[in-house]
C-alpha cells in the first residue's frame, strides 16, 4: 500500500507537489518521483509485495502510460497467469505491474477483474489525460482538487488542503477520466445498491452457513498471501477472534494486538484467546486519564474523520497501530464490516424487512467514510497495510442475498457467522454479545471530554475543504425512530450539535469520568495478587 499524489497541468508546481507529498510520508518507506512538464506523479511506497522492484511511479513498456497505485490486488497471480498466456512479458511478481497491464489489455474493462483492495491514477504521459479508478466498498481512499491551470490527485485531503481550493472524494466503485482540460468525468462500475439483487435469496440456514463459511475463509486465505508478519488487531469478539483464528490456521507467523484498560472485558476475552492459539499477544494498556487533548488532536489529524463517534474510535485505533509499527509489522488483518453486514447493530432489528434492507444499504454505501476511513488513515498513518475480509466484494454480495431473520435469531446478532464457524470458534467467543471497540476498552467515554472542540481542531486542519464535522448519524437516526428518510432530513436541517447538546455530553461525559475516583476512595483496597477472573 502507498501514497500517491499527481498534478496535471501547465501551473503543476514542484514545490507544492513536494510539500503534498511531504503530508503522506507515514503511508510508506521510500518515497519515488517523476517530474515531466505538466505531470508531476508521486508515490510514498510501502514495500509488500515484491518489495525491491515494484518501483513507482510505474511506466508501460512502450513508456506510453504511468502508473500511481494504492493498494493491493489479491488475485494478481491469476490475472497475471492469464496475461502471460495472451502473450504479455512481466518482469516483476508485483500486483503493480499485473494493474497496468491488465489496463493495457482490457481497458476499463479491466476494473470488473481486479479483487481487492485499491485506488490508482493511470496517466496518458503524451495528453496528460488521466484515468482515476477506487475500489468497490472504497477502503482505499482517493481524492482530488483543481486550482487554476492543474488538478492534484492525492490519497489524503491533508495533502490537498495547501491548495485551498474545494476537495472532492472519488466515489467507491467509480472510476473515470480526466480530459485535457483537467474535467473530471467519473462513473460507477459496480452499484453497491443492486448488488445480488440478480441472485436468489438464500433461506436456507445450513446452505446460507455453508456459503458464508466458503466465502469468508477464502477471503482471509488470500489477504494472508504475504510473506511478511501479520498482525490481528484483536478486541475479543466474534469477528477479530475468526480473524486472528484464520490467521493462525494459515499463516502462523502472527502477531495480536489489543487496546483497553487492563480490566476490560476485551483485554481478557482478547488474553485468552491468543494464549490458547499459542500467539504472541502485545496488549496497548490505557487508562482513560491516559487520554489527553493532544491525542485527541492527534487522532483528528490523522483521520480526517467528519462525524464525533468515528473521531472517539480512531482515538482508540491509534496506539493499535502505533504499537504495530513499532513490532515491525506491515500487514494487519482487522474485523470491520461485519456488522454492517451480518445484522451487528439494534436497528436492523427494529424496522421491518423492507426498511431494513434500506438501512444495511446505506451503512455499507457509507462505510467509505466512516469505518473504512479510520481503519485506513490510522493503520497508514503508521506504514501499516490494514486488509479488511469482511468486505471482500463475494462476501459483500452474498450478504445481500441473506435475510434478515438470519443475521439476527434467539436474541443474537451474526447468528449466521457463529454458526457457519460454531466447531472453530470457542463456546466462551461464539457467545459472546456485541461490544463497540471503544466502549468495551474502557475509552470512549474519556474522548467524550474534548467533543465540543473536535470542529474547531477539524478546521485548523482545512479539512472542511472537504466537509465539516457534523452530528453521528446513528444518533440522528435513533433519534427519529430509524425512520432512514426522516434522519437524512435532520441531518441536513441541523449538521452539528447545539451548544446545550454539547453542554449535556460534557456533563455525562464528566460524571462518567469521576466516578472512578469515587469508586477508589469508598471501595475497600485491593490486596496484592487479586486479579481479576477471565471470562467464561
Amino acid at each position: 500500500m502507498c501514497g500517491i499524489v499527481l498534478s496535471l497541468g501547465p501551473e503543476a508546481d514542484p514545490a507544492i507537489f513536494r510539500r503534498m507529498l511531504t503530508q503522506l510520508v507515514p503511508r510508506g518507506e521510500v518515497t519515488e518521483t517523476r517530474y515531466e512538464t505538466g505531470l508531476l506523479a508521486g508515490v510514498r511506497r510501502l514495500r509488500v509485495v515484491d518489495r525491491n522492484r515494484a518501483v513507482q511511479p510505474w511506466l508501460s513498456a512502450d513508456e506510453r502510460w504511468l502508473l500511481c497505485y494504492n493498494g493491493e490486488v489479491f488475485n494478481h497471480h491469476e490475472l497475471r497467469a492469464e496475461l502471460t498466456d495472451l502473450g504479455h512479458r512481466f518482469h516483476t511478481t508485483s500486483d503493480t505491474e499485473v494493474v497496468l497491464a491488465a489496463f493495457e489489455r482490457w481497458g476499463e474493462r479491466m476494473v470488473t477483474r481486479l479483487r481487492g483492495e485499491y485506488a490508482f491514477a493511470i496517466v496518458e504521459r503524451a495528453t496528460g489525460r488521466a484515468y482515476l479508478v477506487r475500489d468497490p466498498l472504497g477502503v482505499k481512499p482517493l481524492y482530488w482538487s483543481r486550482p487554476p491551470g492543474c488538478l492534484h490527485v492525492a490519497s489524503e485531503v491533508k495533502a490537498l488542503v495547501r491548495a485551498g481550493a474545494p476537495v472532492v472524494e472519488v466515489p467507491p466503485g467509480h472510476h473515470g477520466w480526466v480530459d485535457a482540460d483537467r474535467q473530471v468525468h467519473l462513473r460507477p462500475y459496480v452499484d453497491l445498491l443492486s448488488l445480488g439483487a440478480d441472485l436468489p435469496v438464500v433461506v436456507d440456514p445450513d446452505e446460507a452457513a455453508l456459503l458464508v463459511r466458503t466465502a469468508l475463509t477464502d477471503s482471509f486465505r488470500v489477504r494472508l498471501d504475504t510473506d511478511l508478519t501479520v498482525g490481528v488487531v484483536l478486541s475479543g469478539g466474534l469477528d477479530s477472534s475468526l480473524a486472528l483464528l484464520h490467521a493462525a490456521q494459515l499463516h502462523p507467523d502472527c502477531v495480536a494486538v489489543t487496546v483497553g484498560v487492563p480490566e476490560s472485558p476485551d483485554v481478557a476475552y482478547a488474553r485468552r484467546l491468543a494464549k490458547e492459539l499459542g500467539v504472541p499477544h502485545e496488549v496497548v494498556e490505557l487508562r482513560p486519564r491516559d487520554i489527553r487533548l493532544a491525542d485527541i488532536r492527534e487522532a483528528i489529524r490523522i483521520s480526517e474523520l467528519t462525524e464525533y463517534g468515528d473521531i472517539i474510535n480512531a482515538v482508540v485505533s491509534v496506539p493499535i497501530f502505533r504499537r504495530l509499527r513499532e513490532l515491525g509489522v506491515k500487514v494487519v488483518l482487522t474485523g470491520d464490516g461485519s456488522d454492517e453486514l451480518f445484522g451487528g447493530y439494534p436497528m436492523y432489528h427494529e424496522v421491518g424487512p423492507a426498511a431494513s434492507r434500506r438501512l444495511f444499504l446505506h451503512k455499507i454505501r457509507n462505510l467509505c467514510r466512516t469505518e473504512l476511513q479510520r481503519v485506513d488513515r490510522t493503520s497508514m498513518g503508521f506504514g501499516v497495510e490494514a486488509r479488511v475480509p469482511f468486505l471482500d466484494l463475494a462476501l459483500v454480495e452474498l450478504a445481500m442475498r441473506l435475510p434478515i431473520e438470519l443475521k439476527m435469531r434467539d436474541g443474537q446478532e451474526k447468528w449466521i457467522v457463529r454458526r457457519a464457524f460454531a466447531d472453530l470458534l470457542p463456546d466462551y467467543i461464539r457467545r459472546r454479545p456485541k461490544n463497540p471497540m471503544s466502549y468495551s476498552s474502557g475509552l470512549h467515554e474519556r474522548a467524550r471530554l474534548y467533543k465540543p472542540l473536535f470542529a474547531r481542531l477539524h478546521r485548523s486542519f482545512g479539512y472542511q475543504l472537504l466537509e465539516p464535522v457534523r452530528r453521528d448519524f446513528d444518533s440522528v437516526l435513533m433519534r427519529c425512530g430509524n425512520d432512514l428518510d426522516a434522519a437524512i432530513a435532520a441531518g441536513l436541517a441541523r449538521p452539528d450539535y447545539t451548544v446545550l447538546e454539547h453542554a449535556r455530553d460534557l456533563v455525562g461525559a464528566a460524571r462518567w469520568n469521576a466516578a472512578p475516583m469515587v469508586r477508589r476512595l469508598v471501595s475497600p483496597r485491593r490486596h496484592r495478587g487479586d486479579e481479576a477472573p477471565l471470562p467464561g
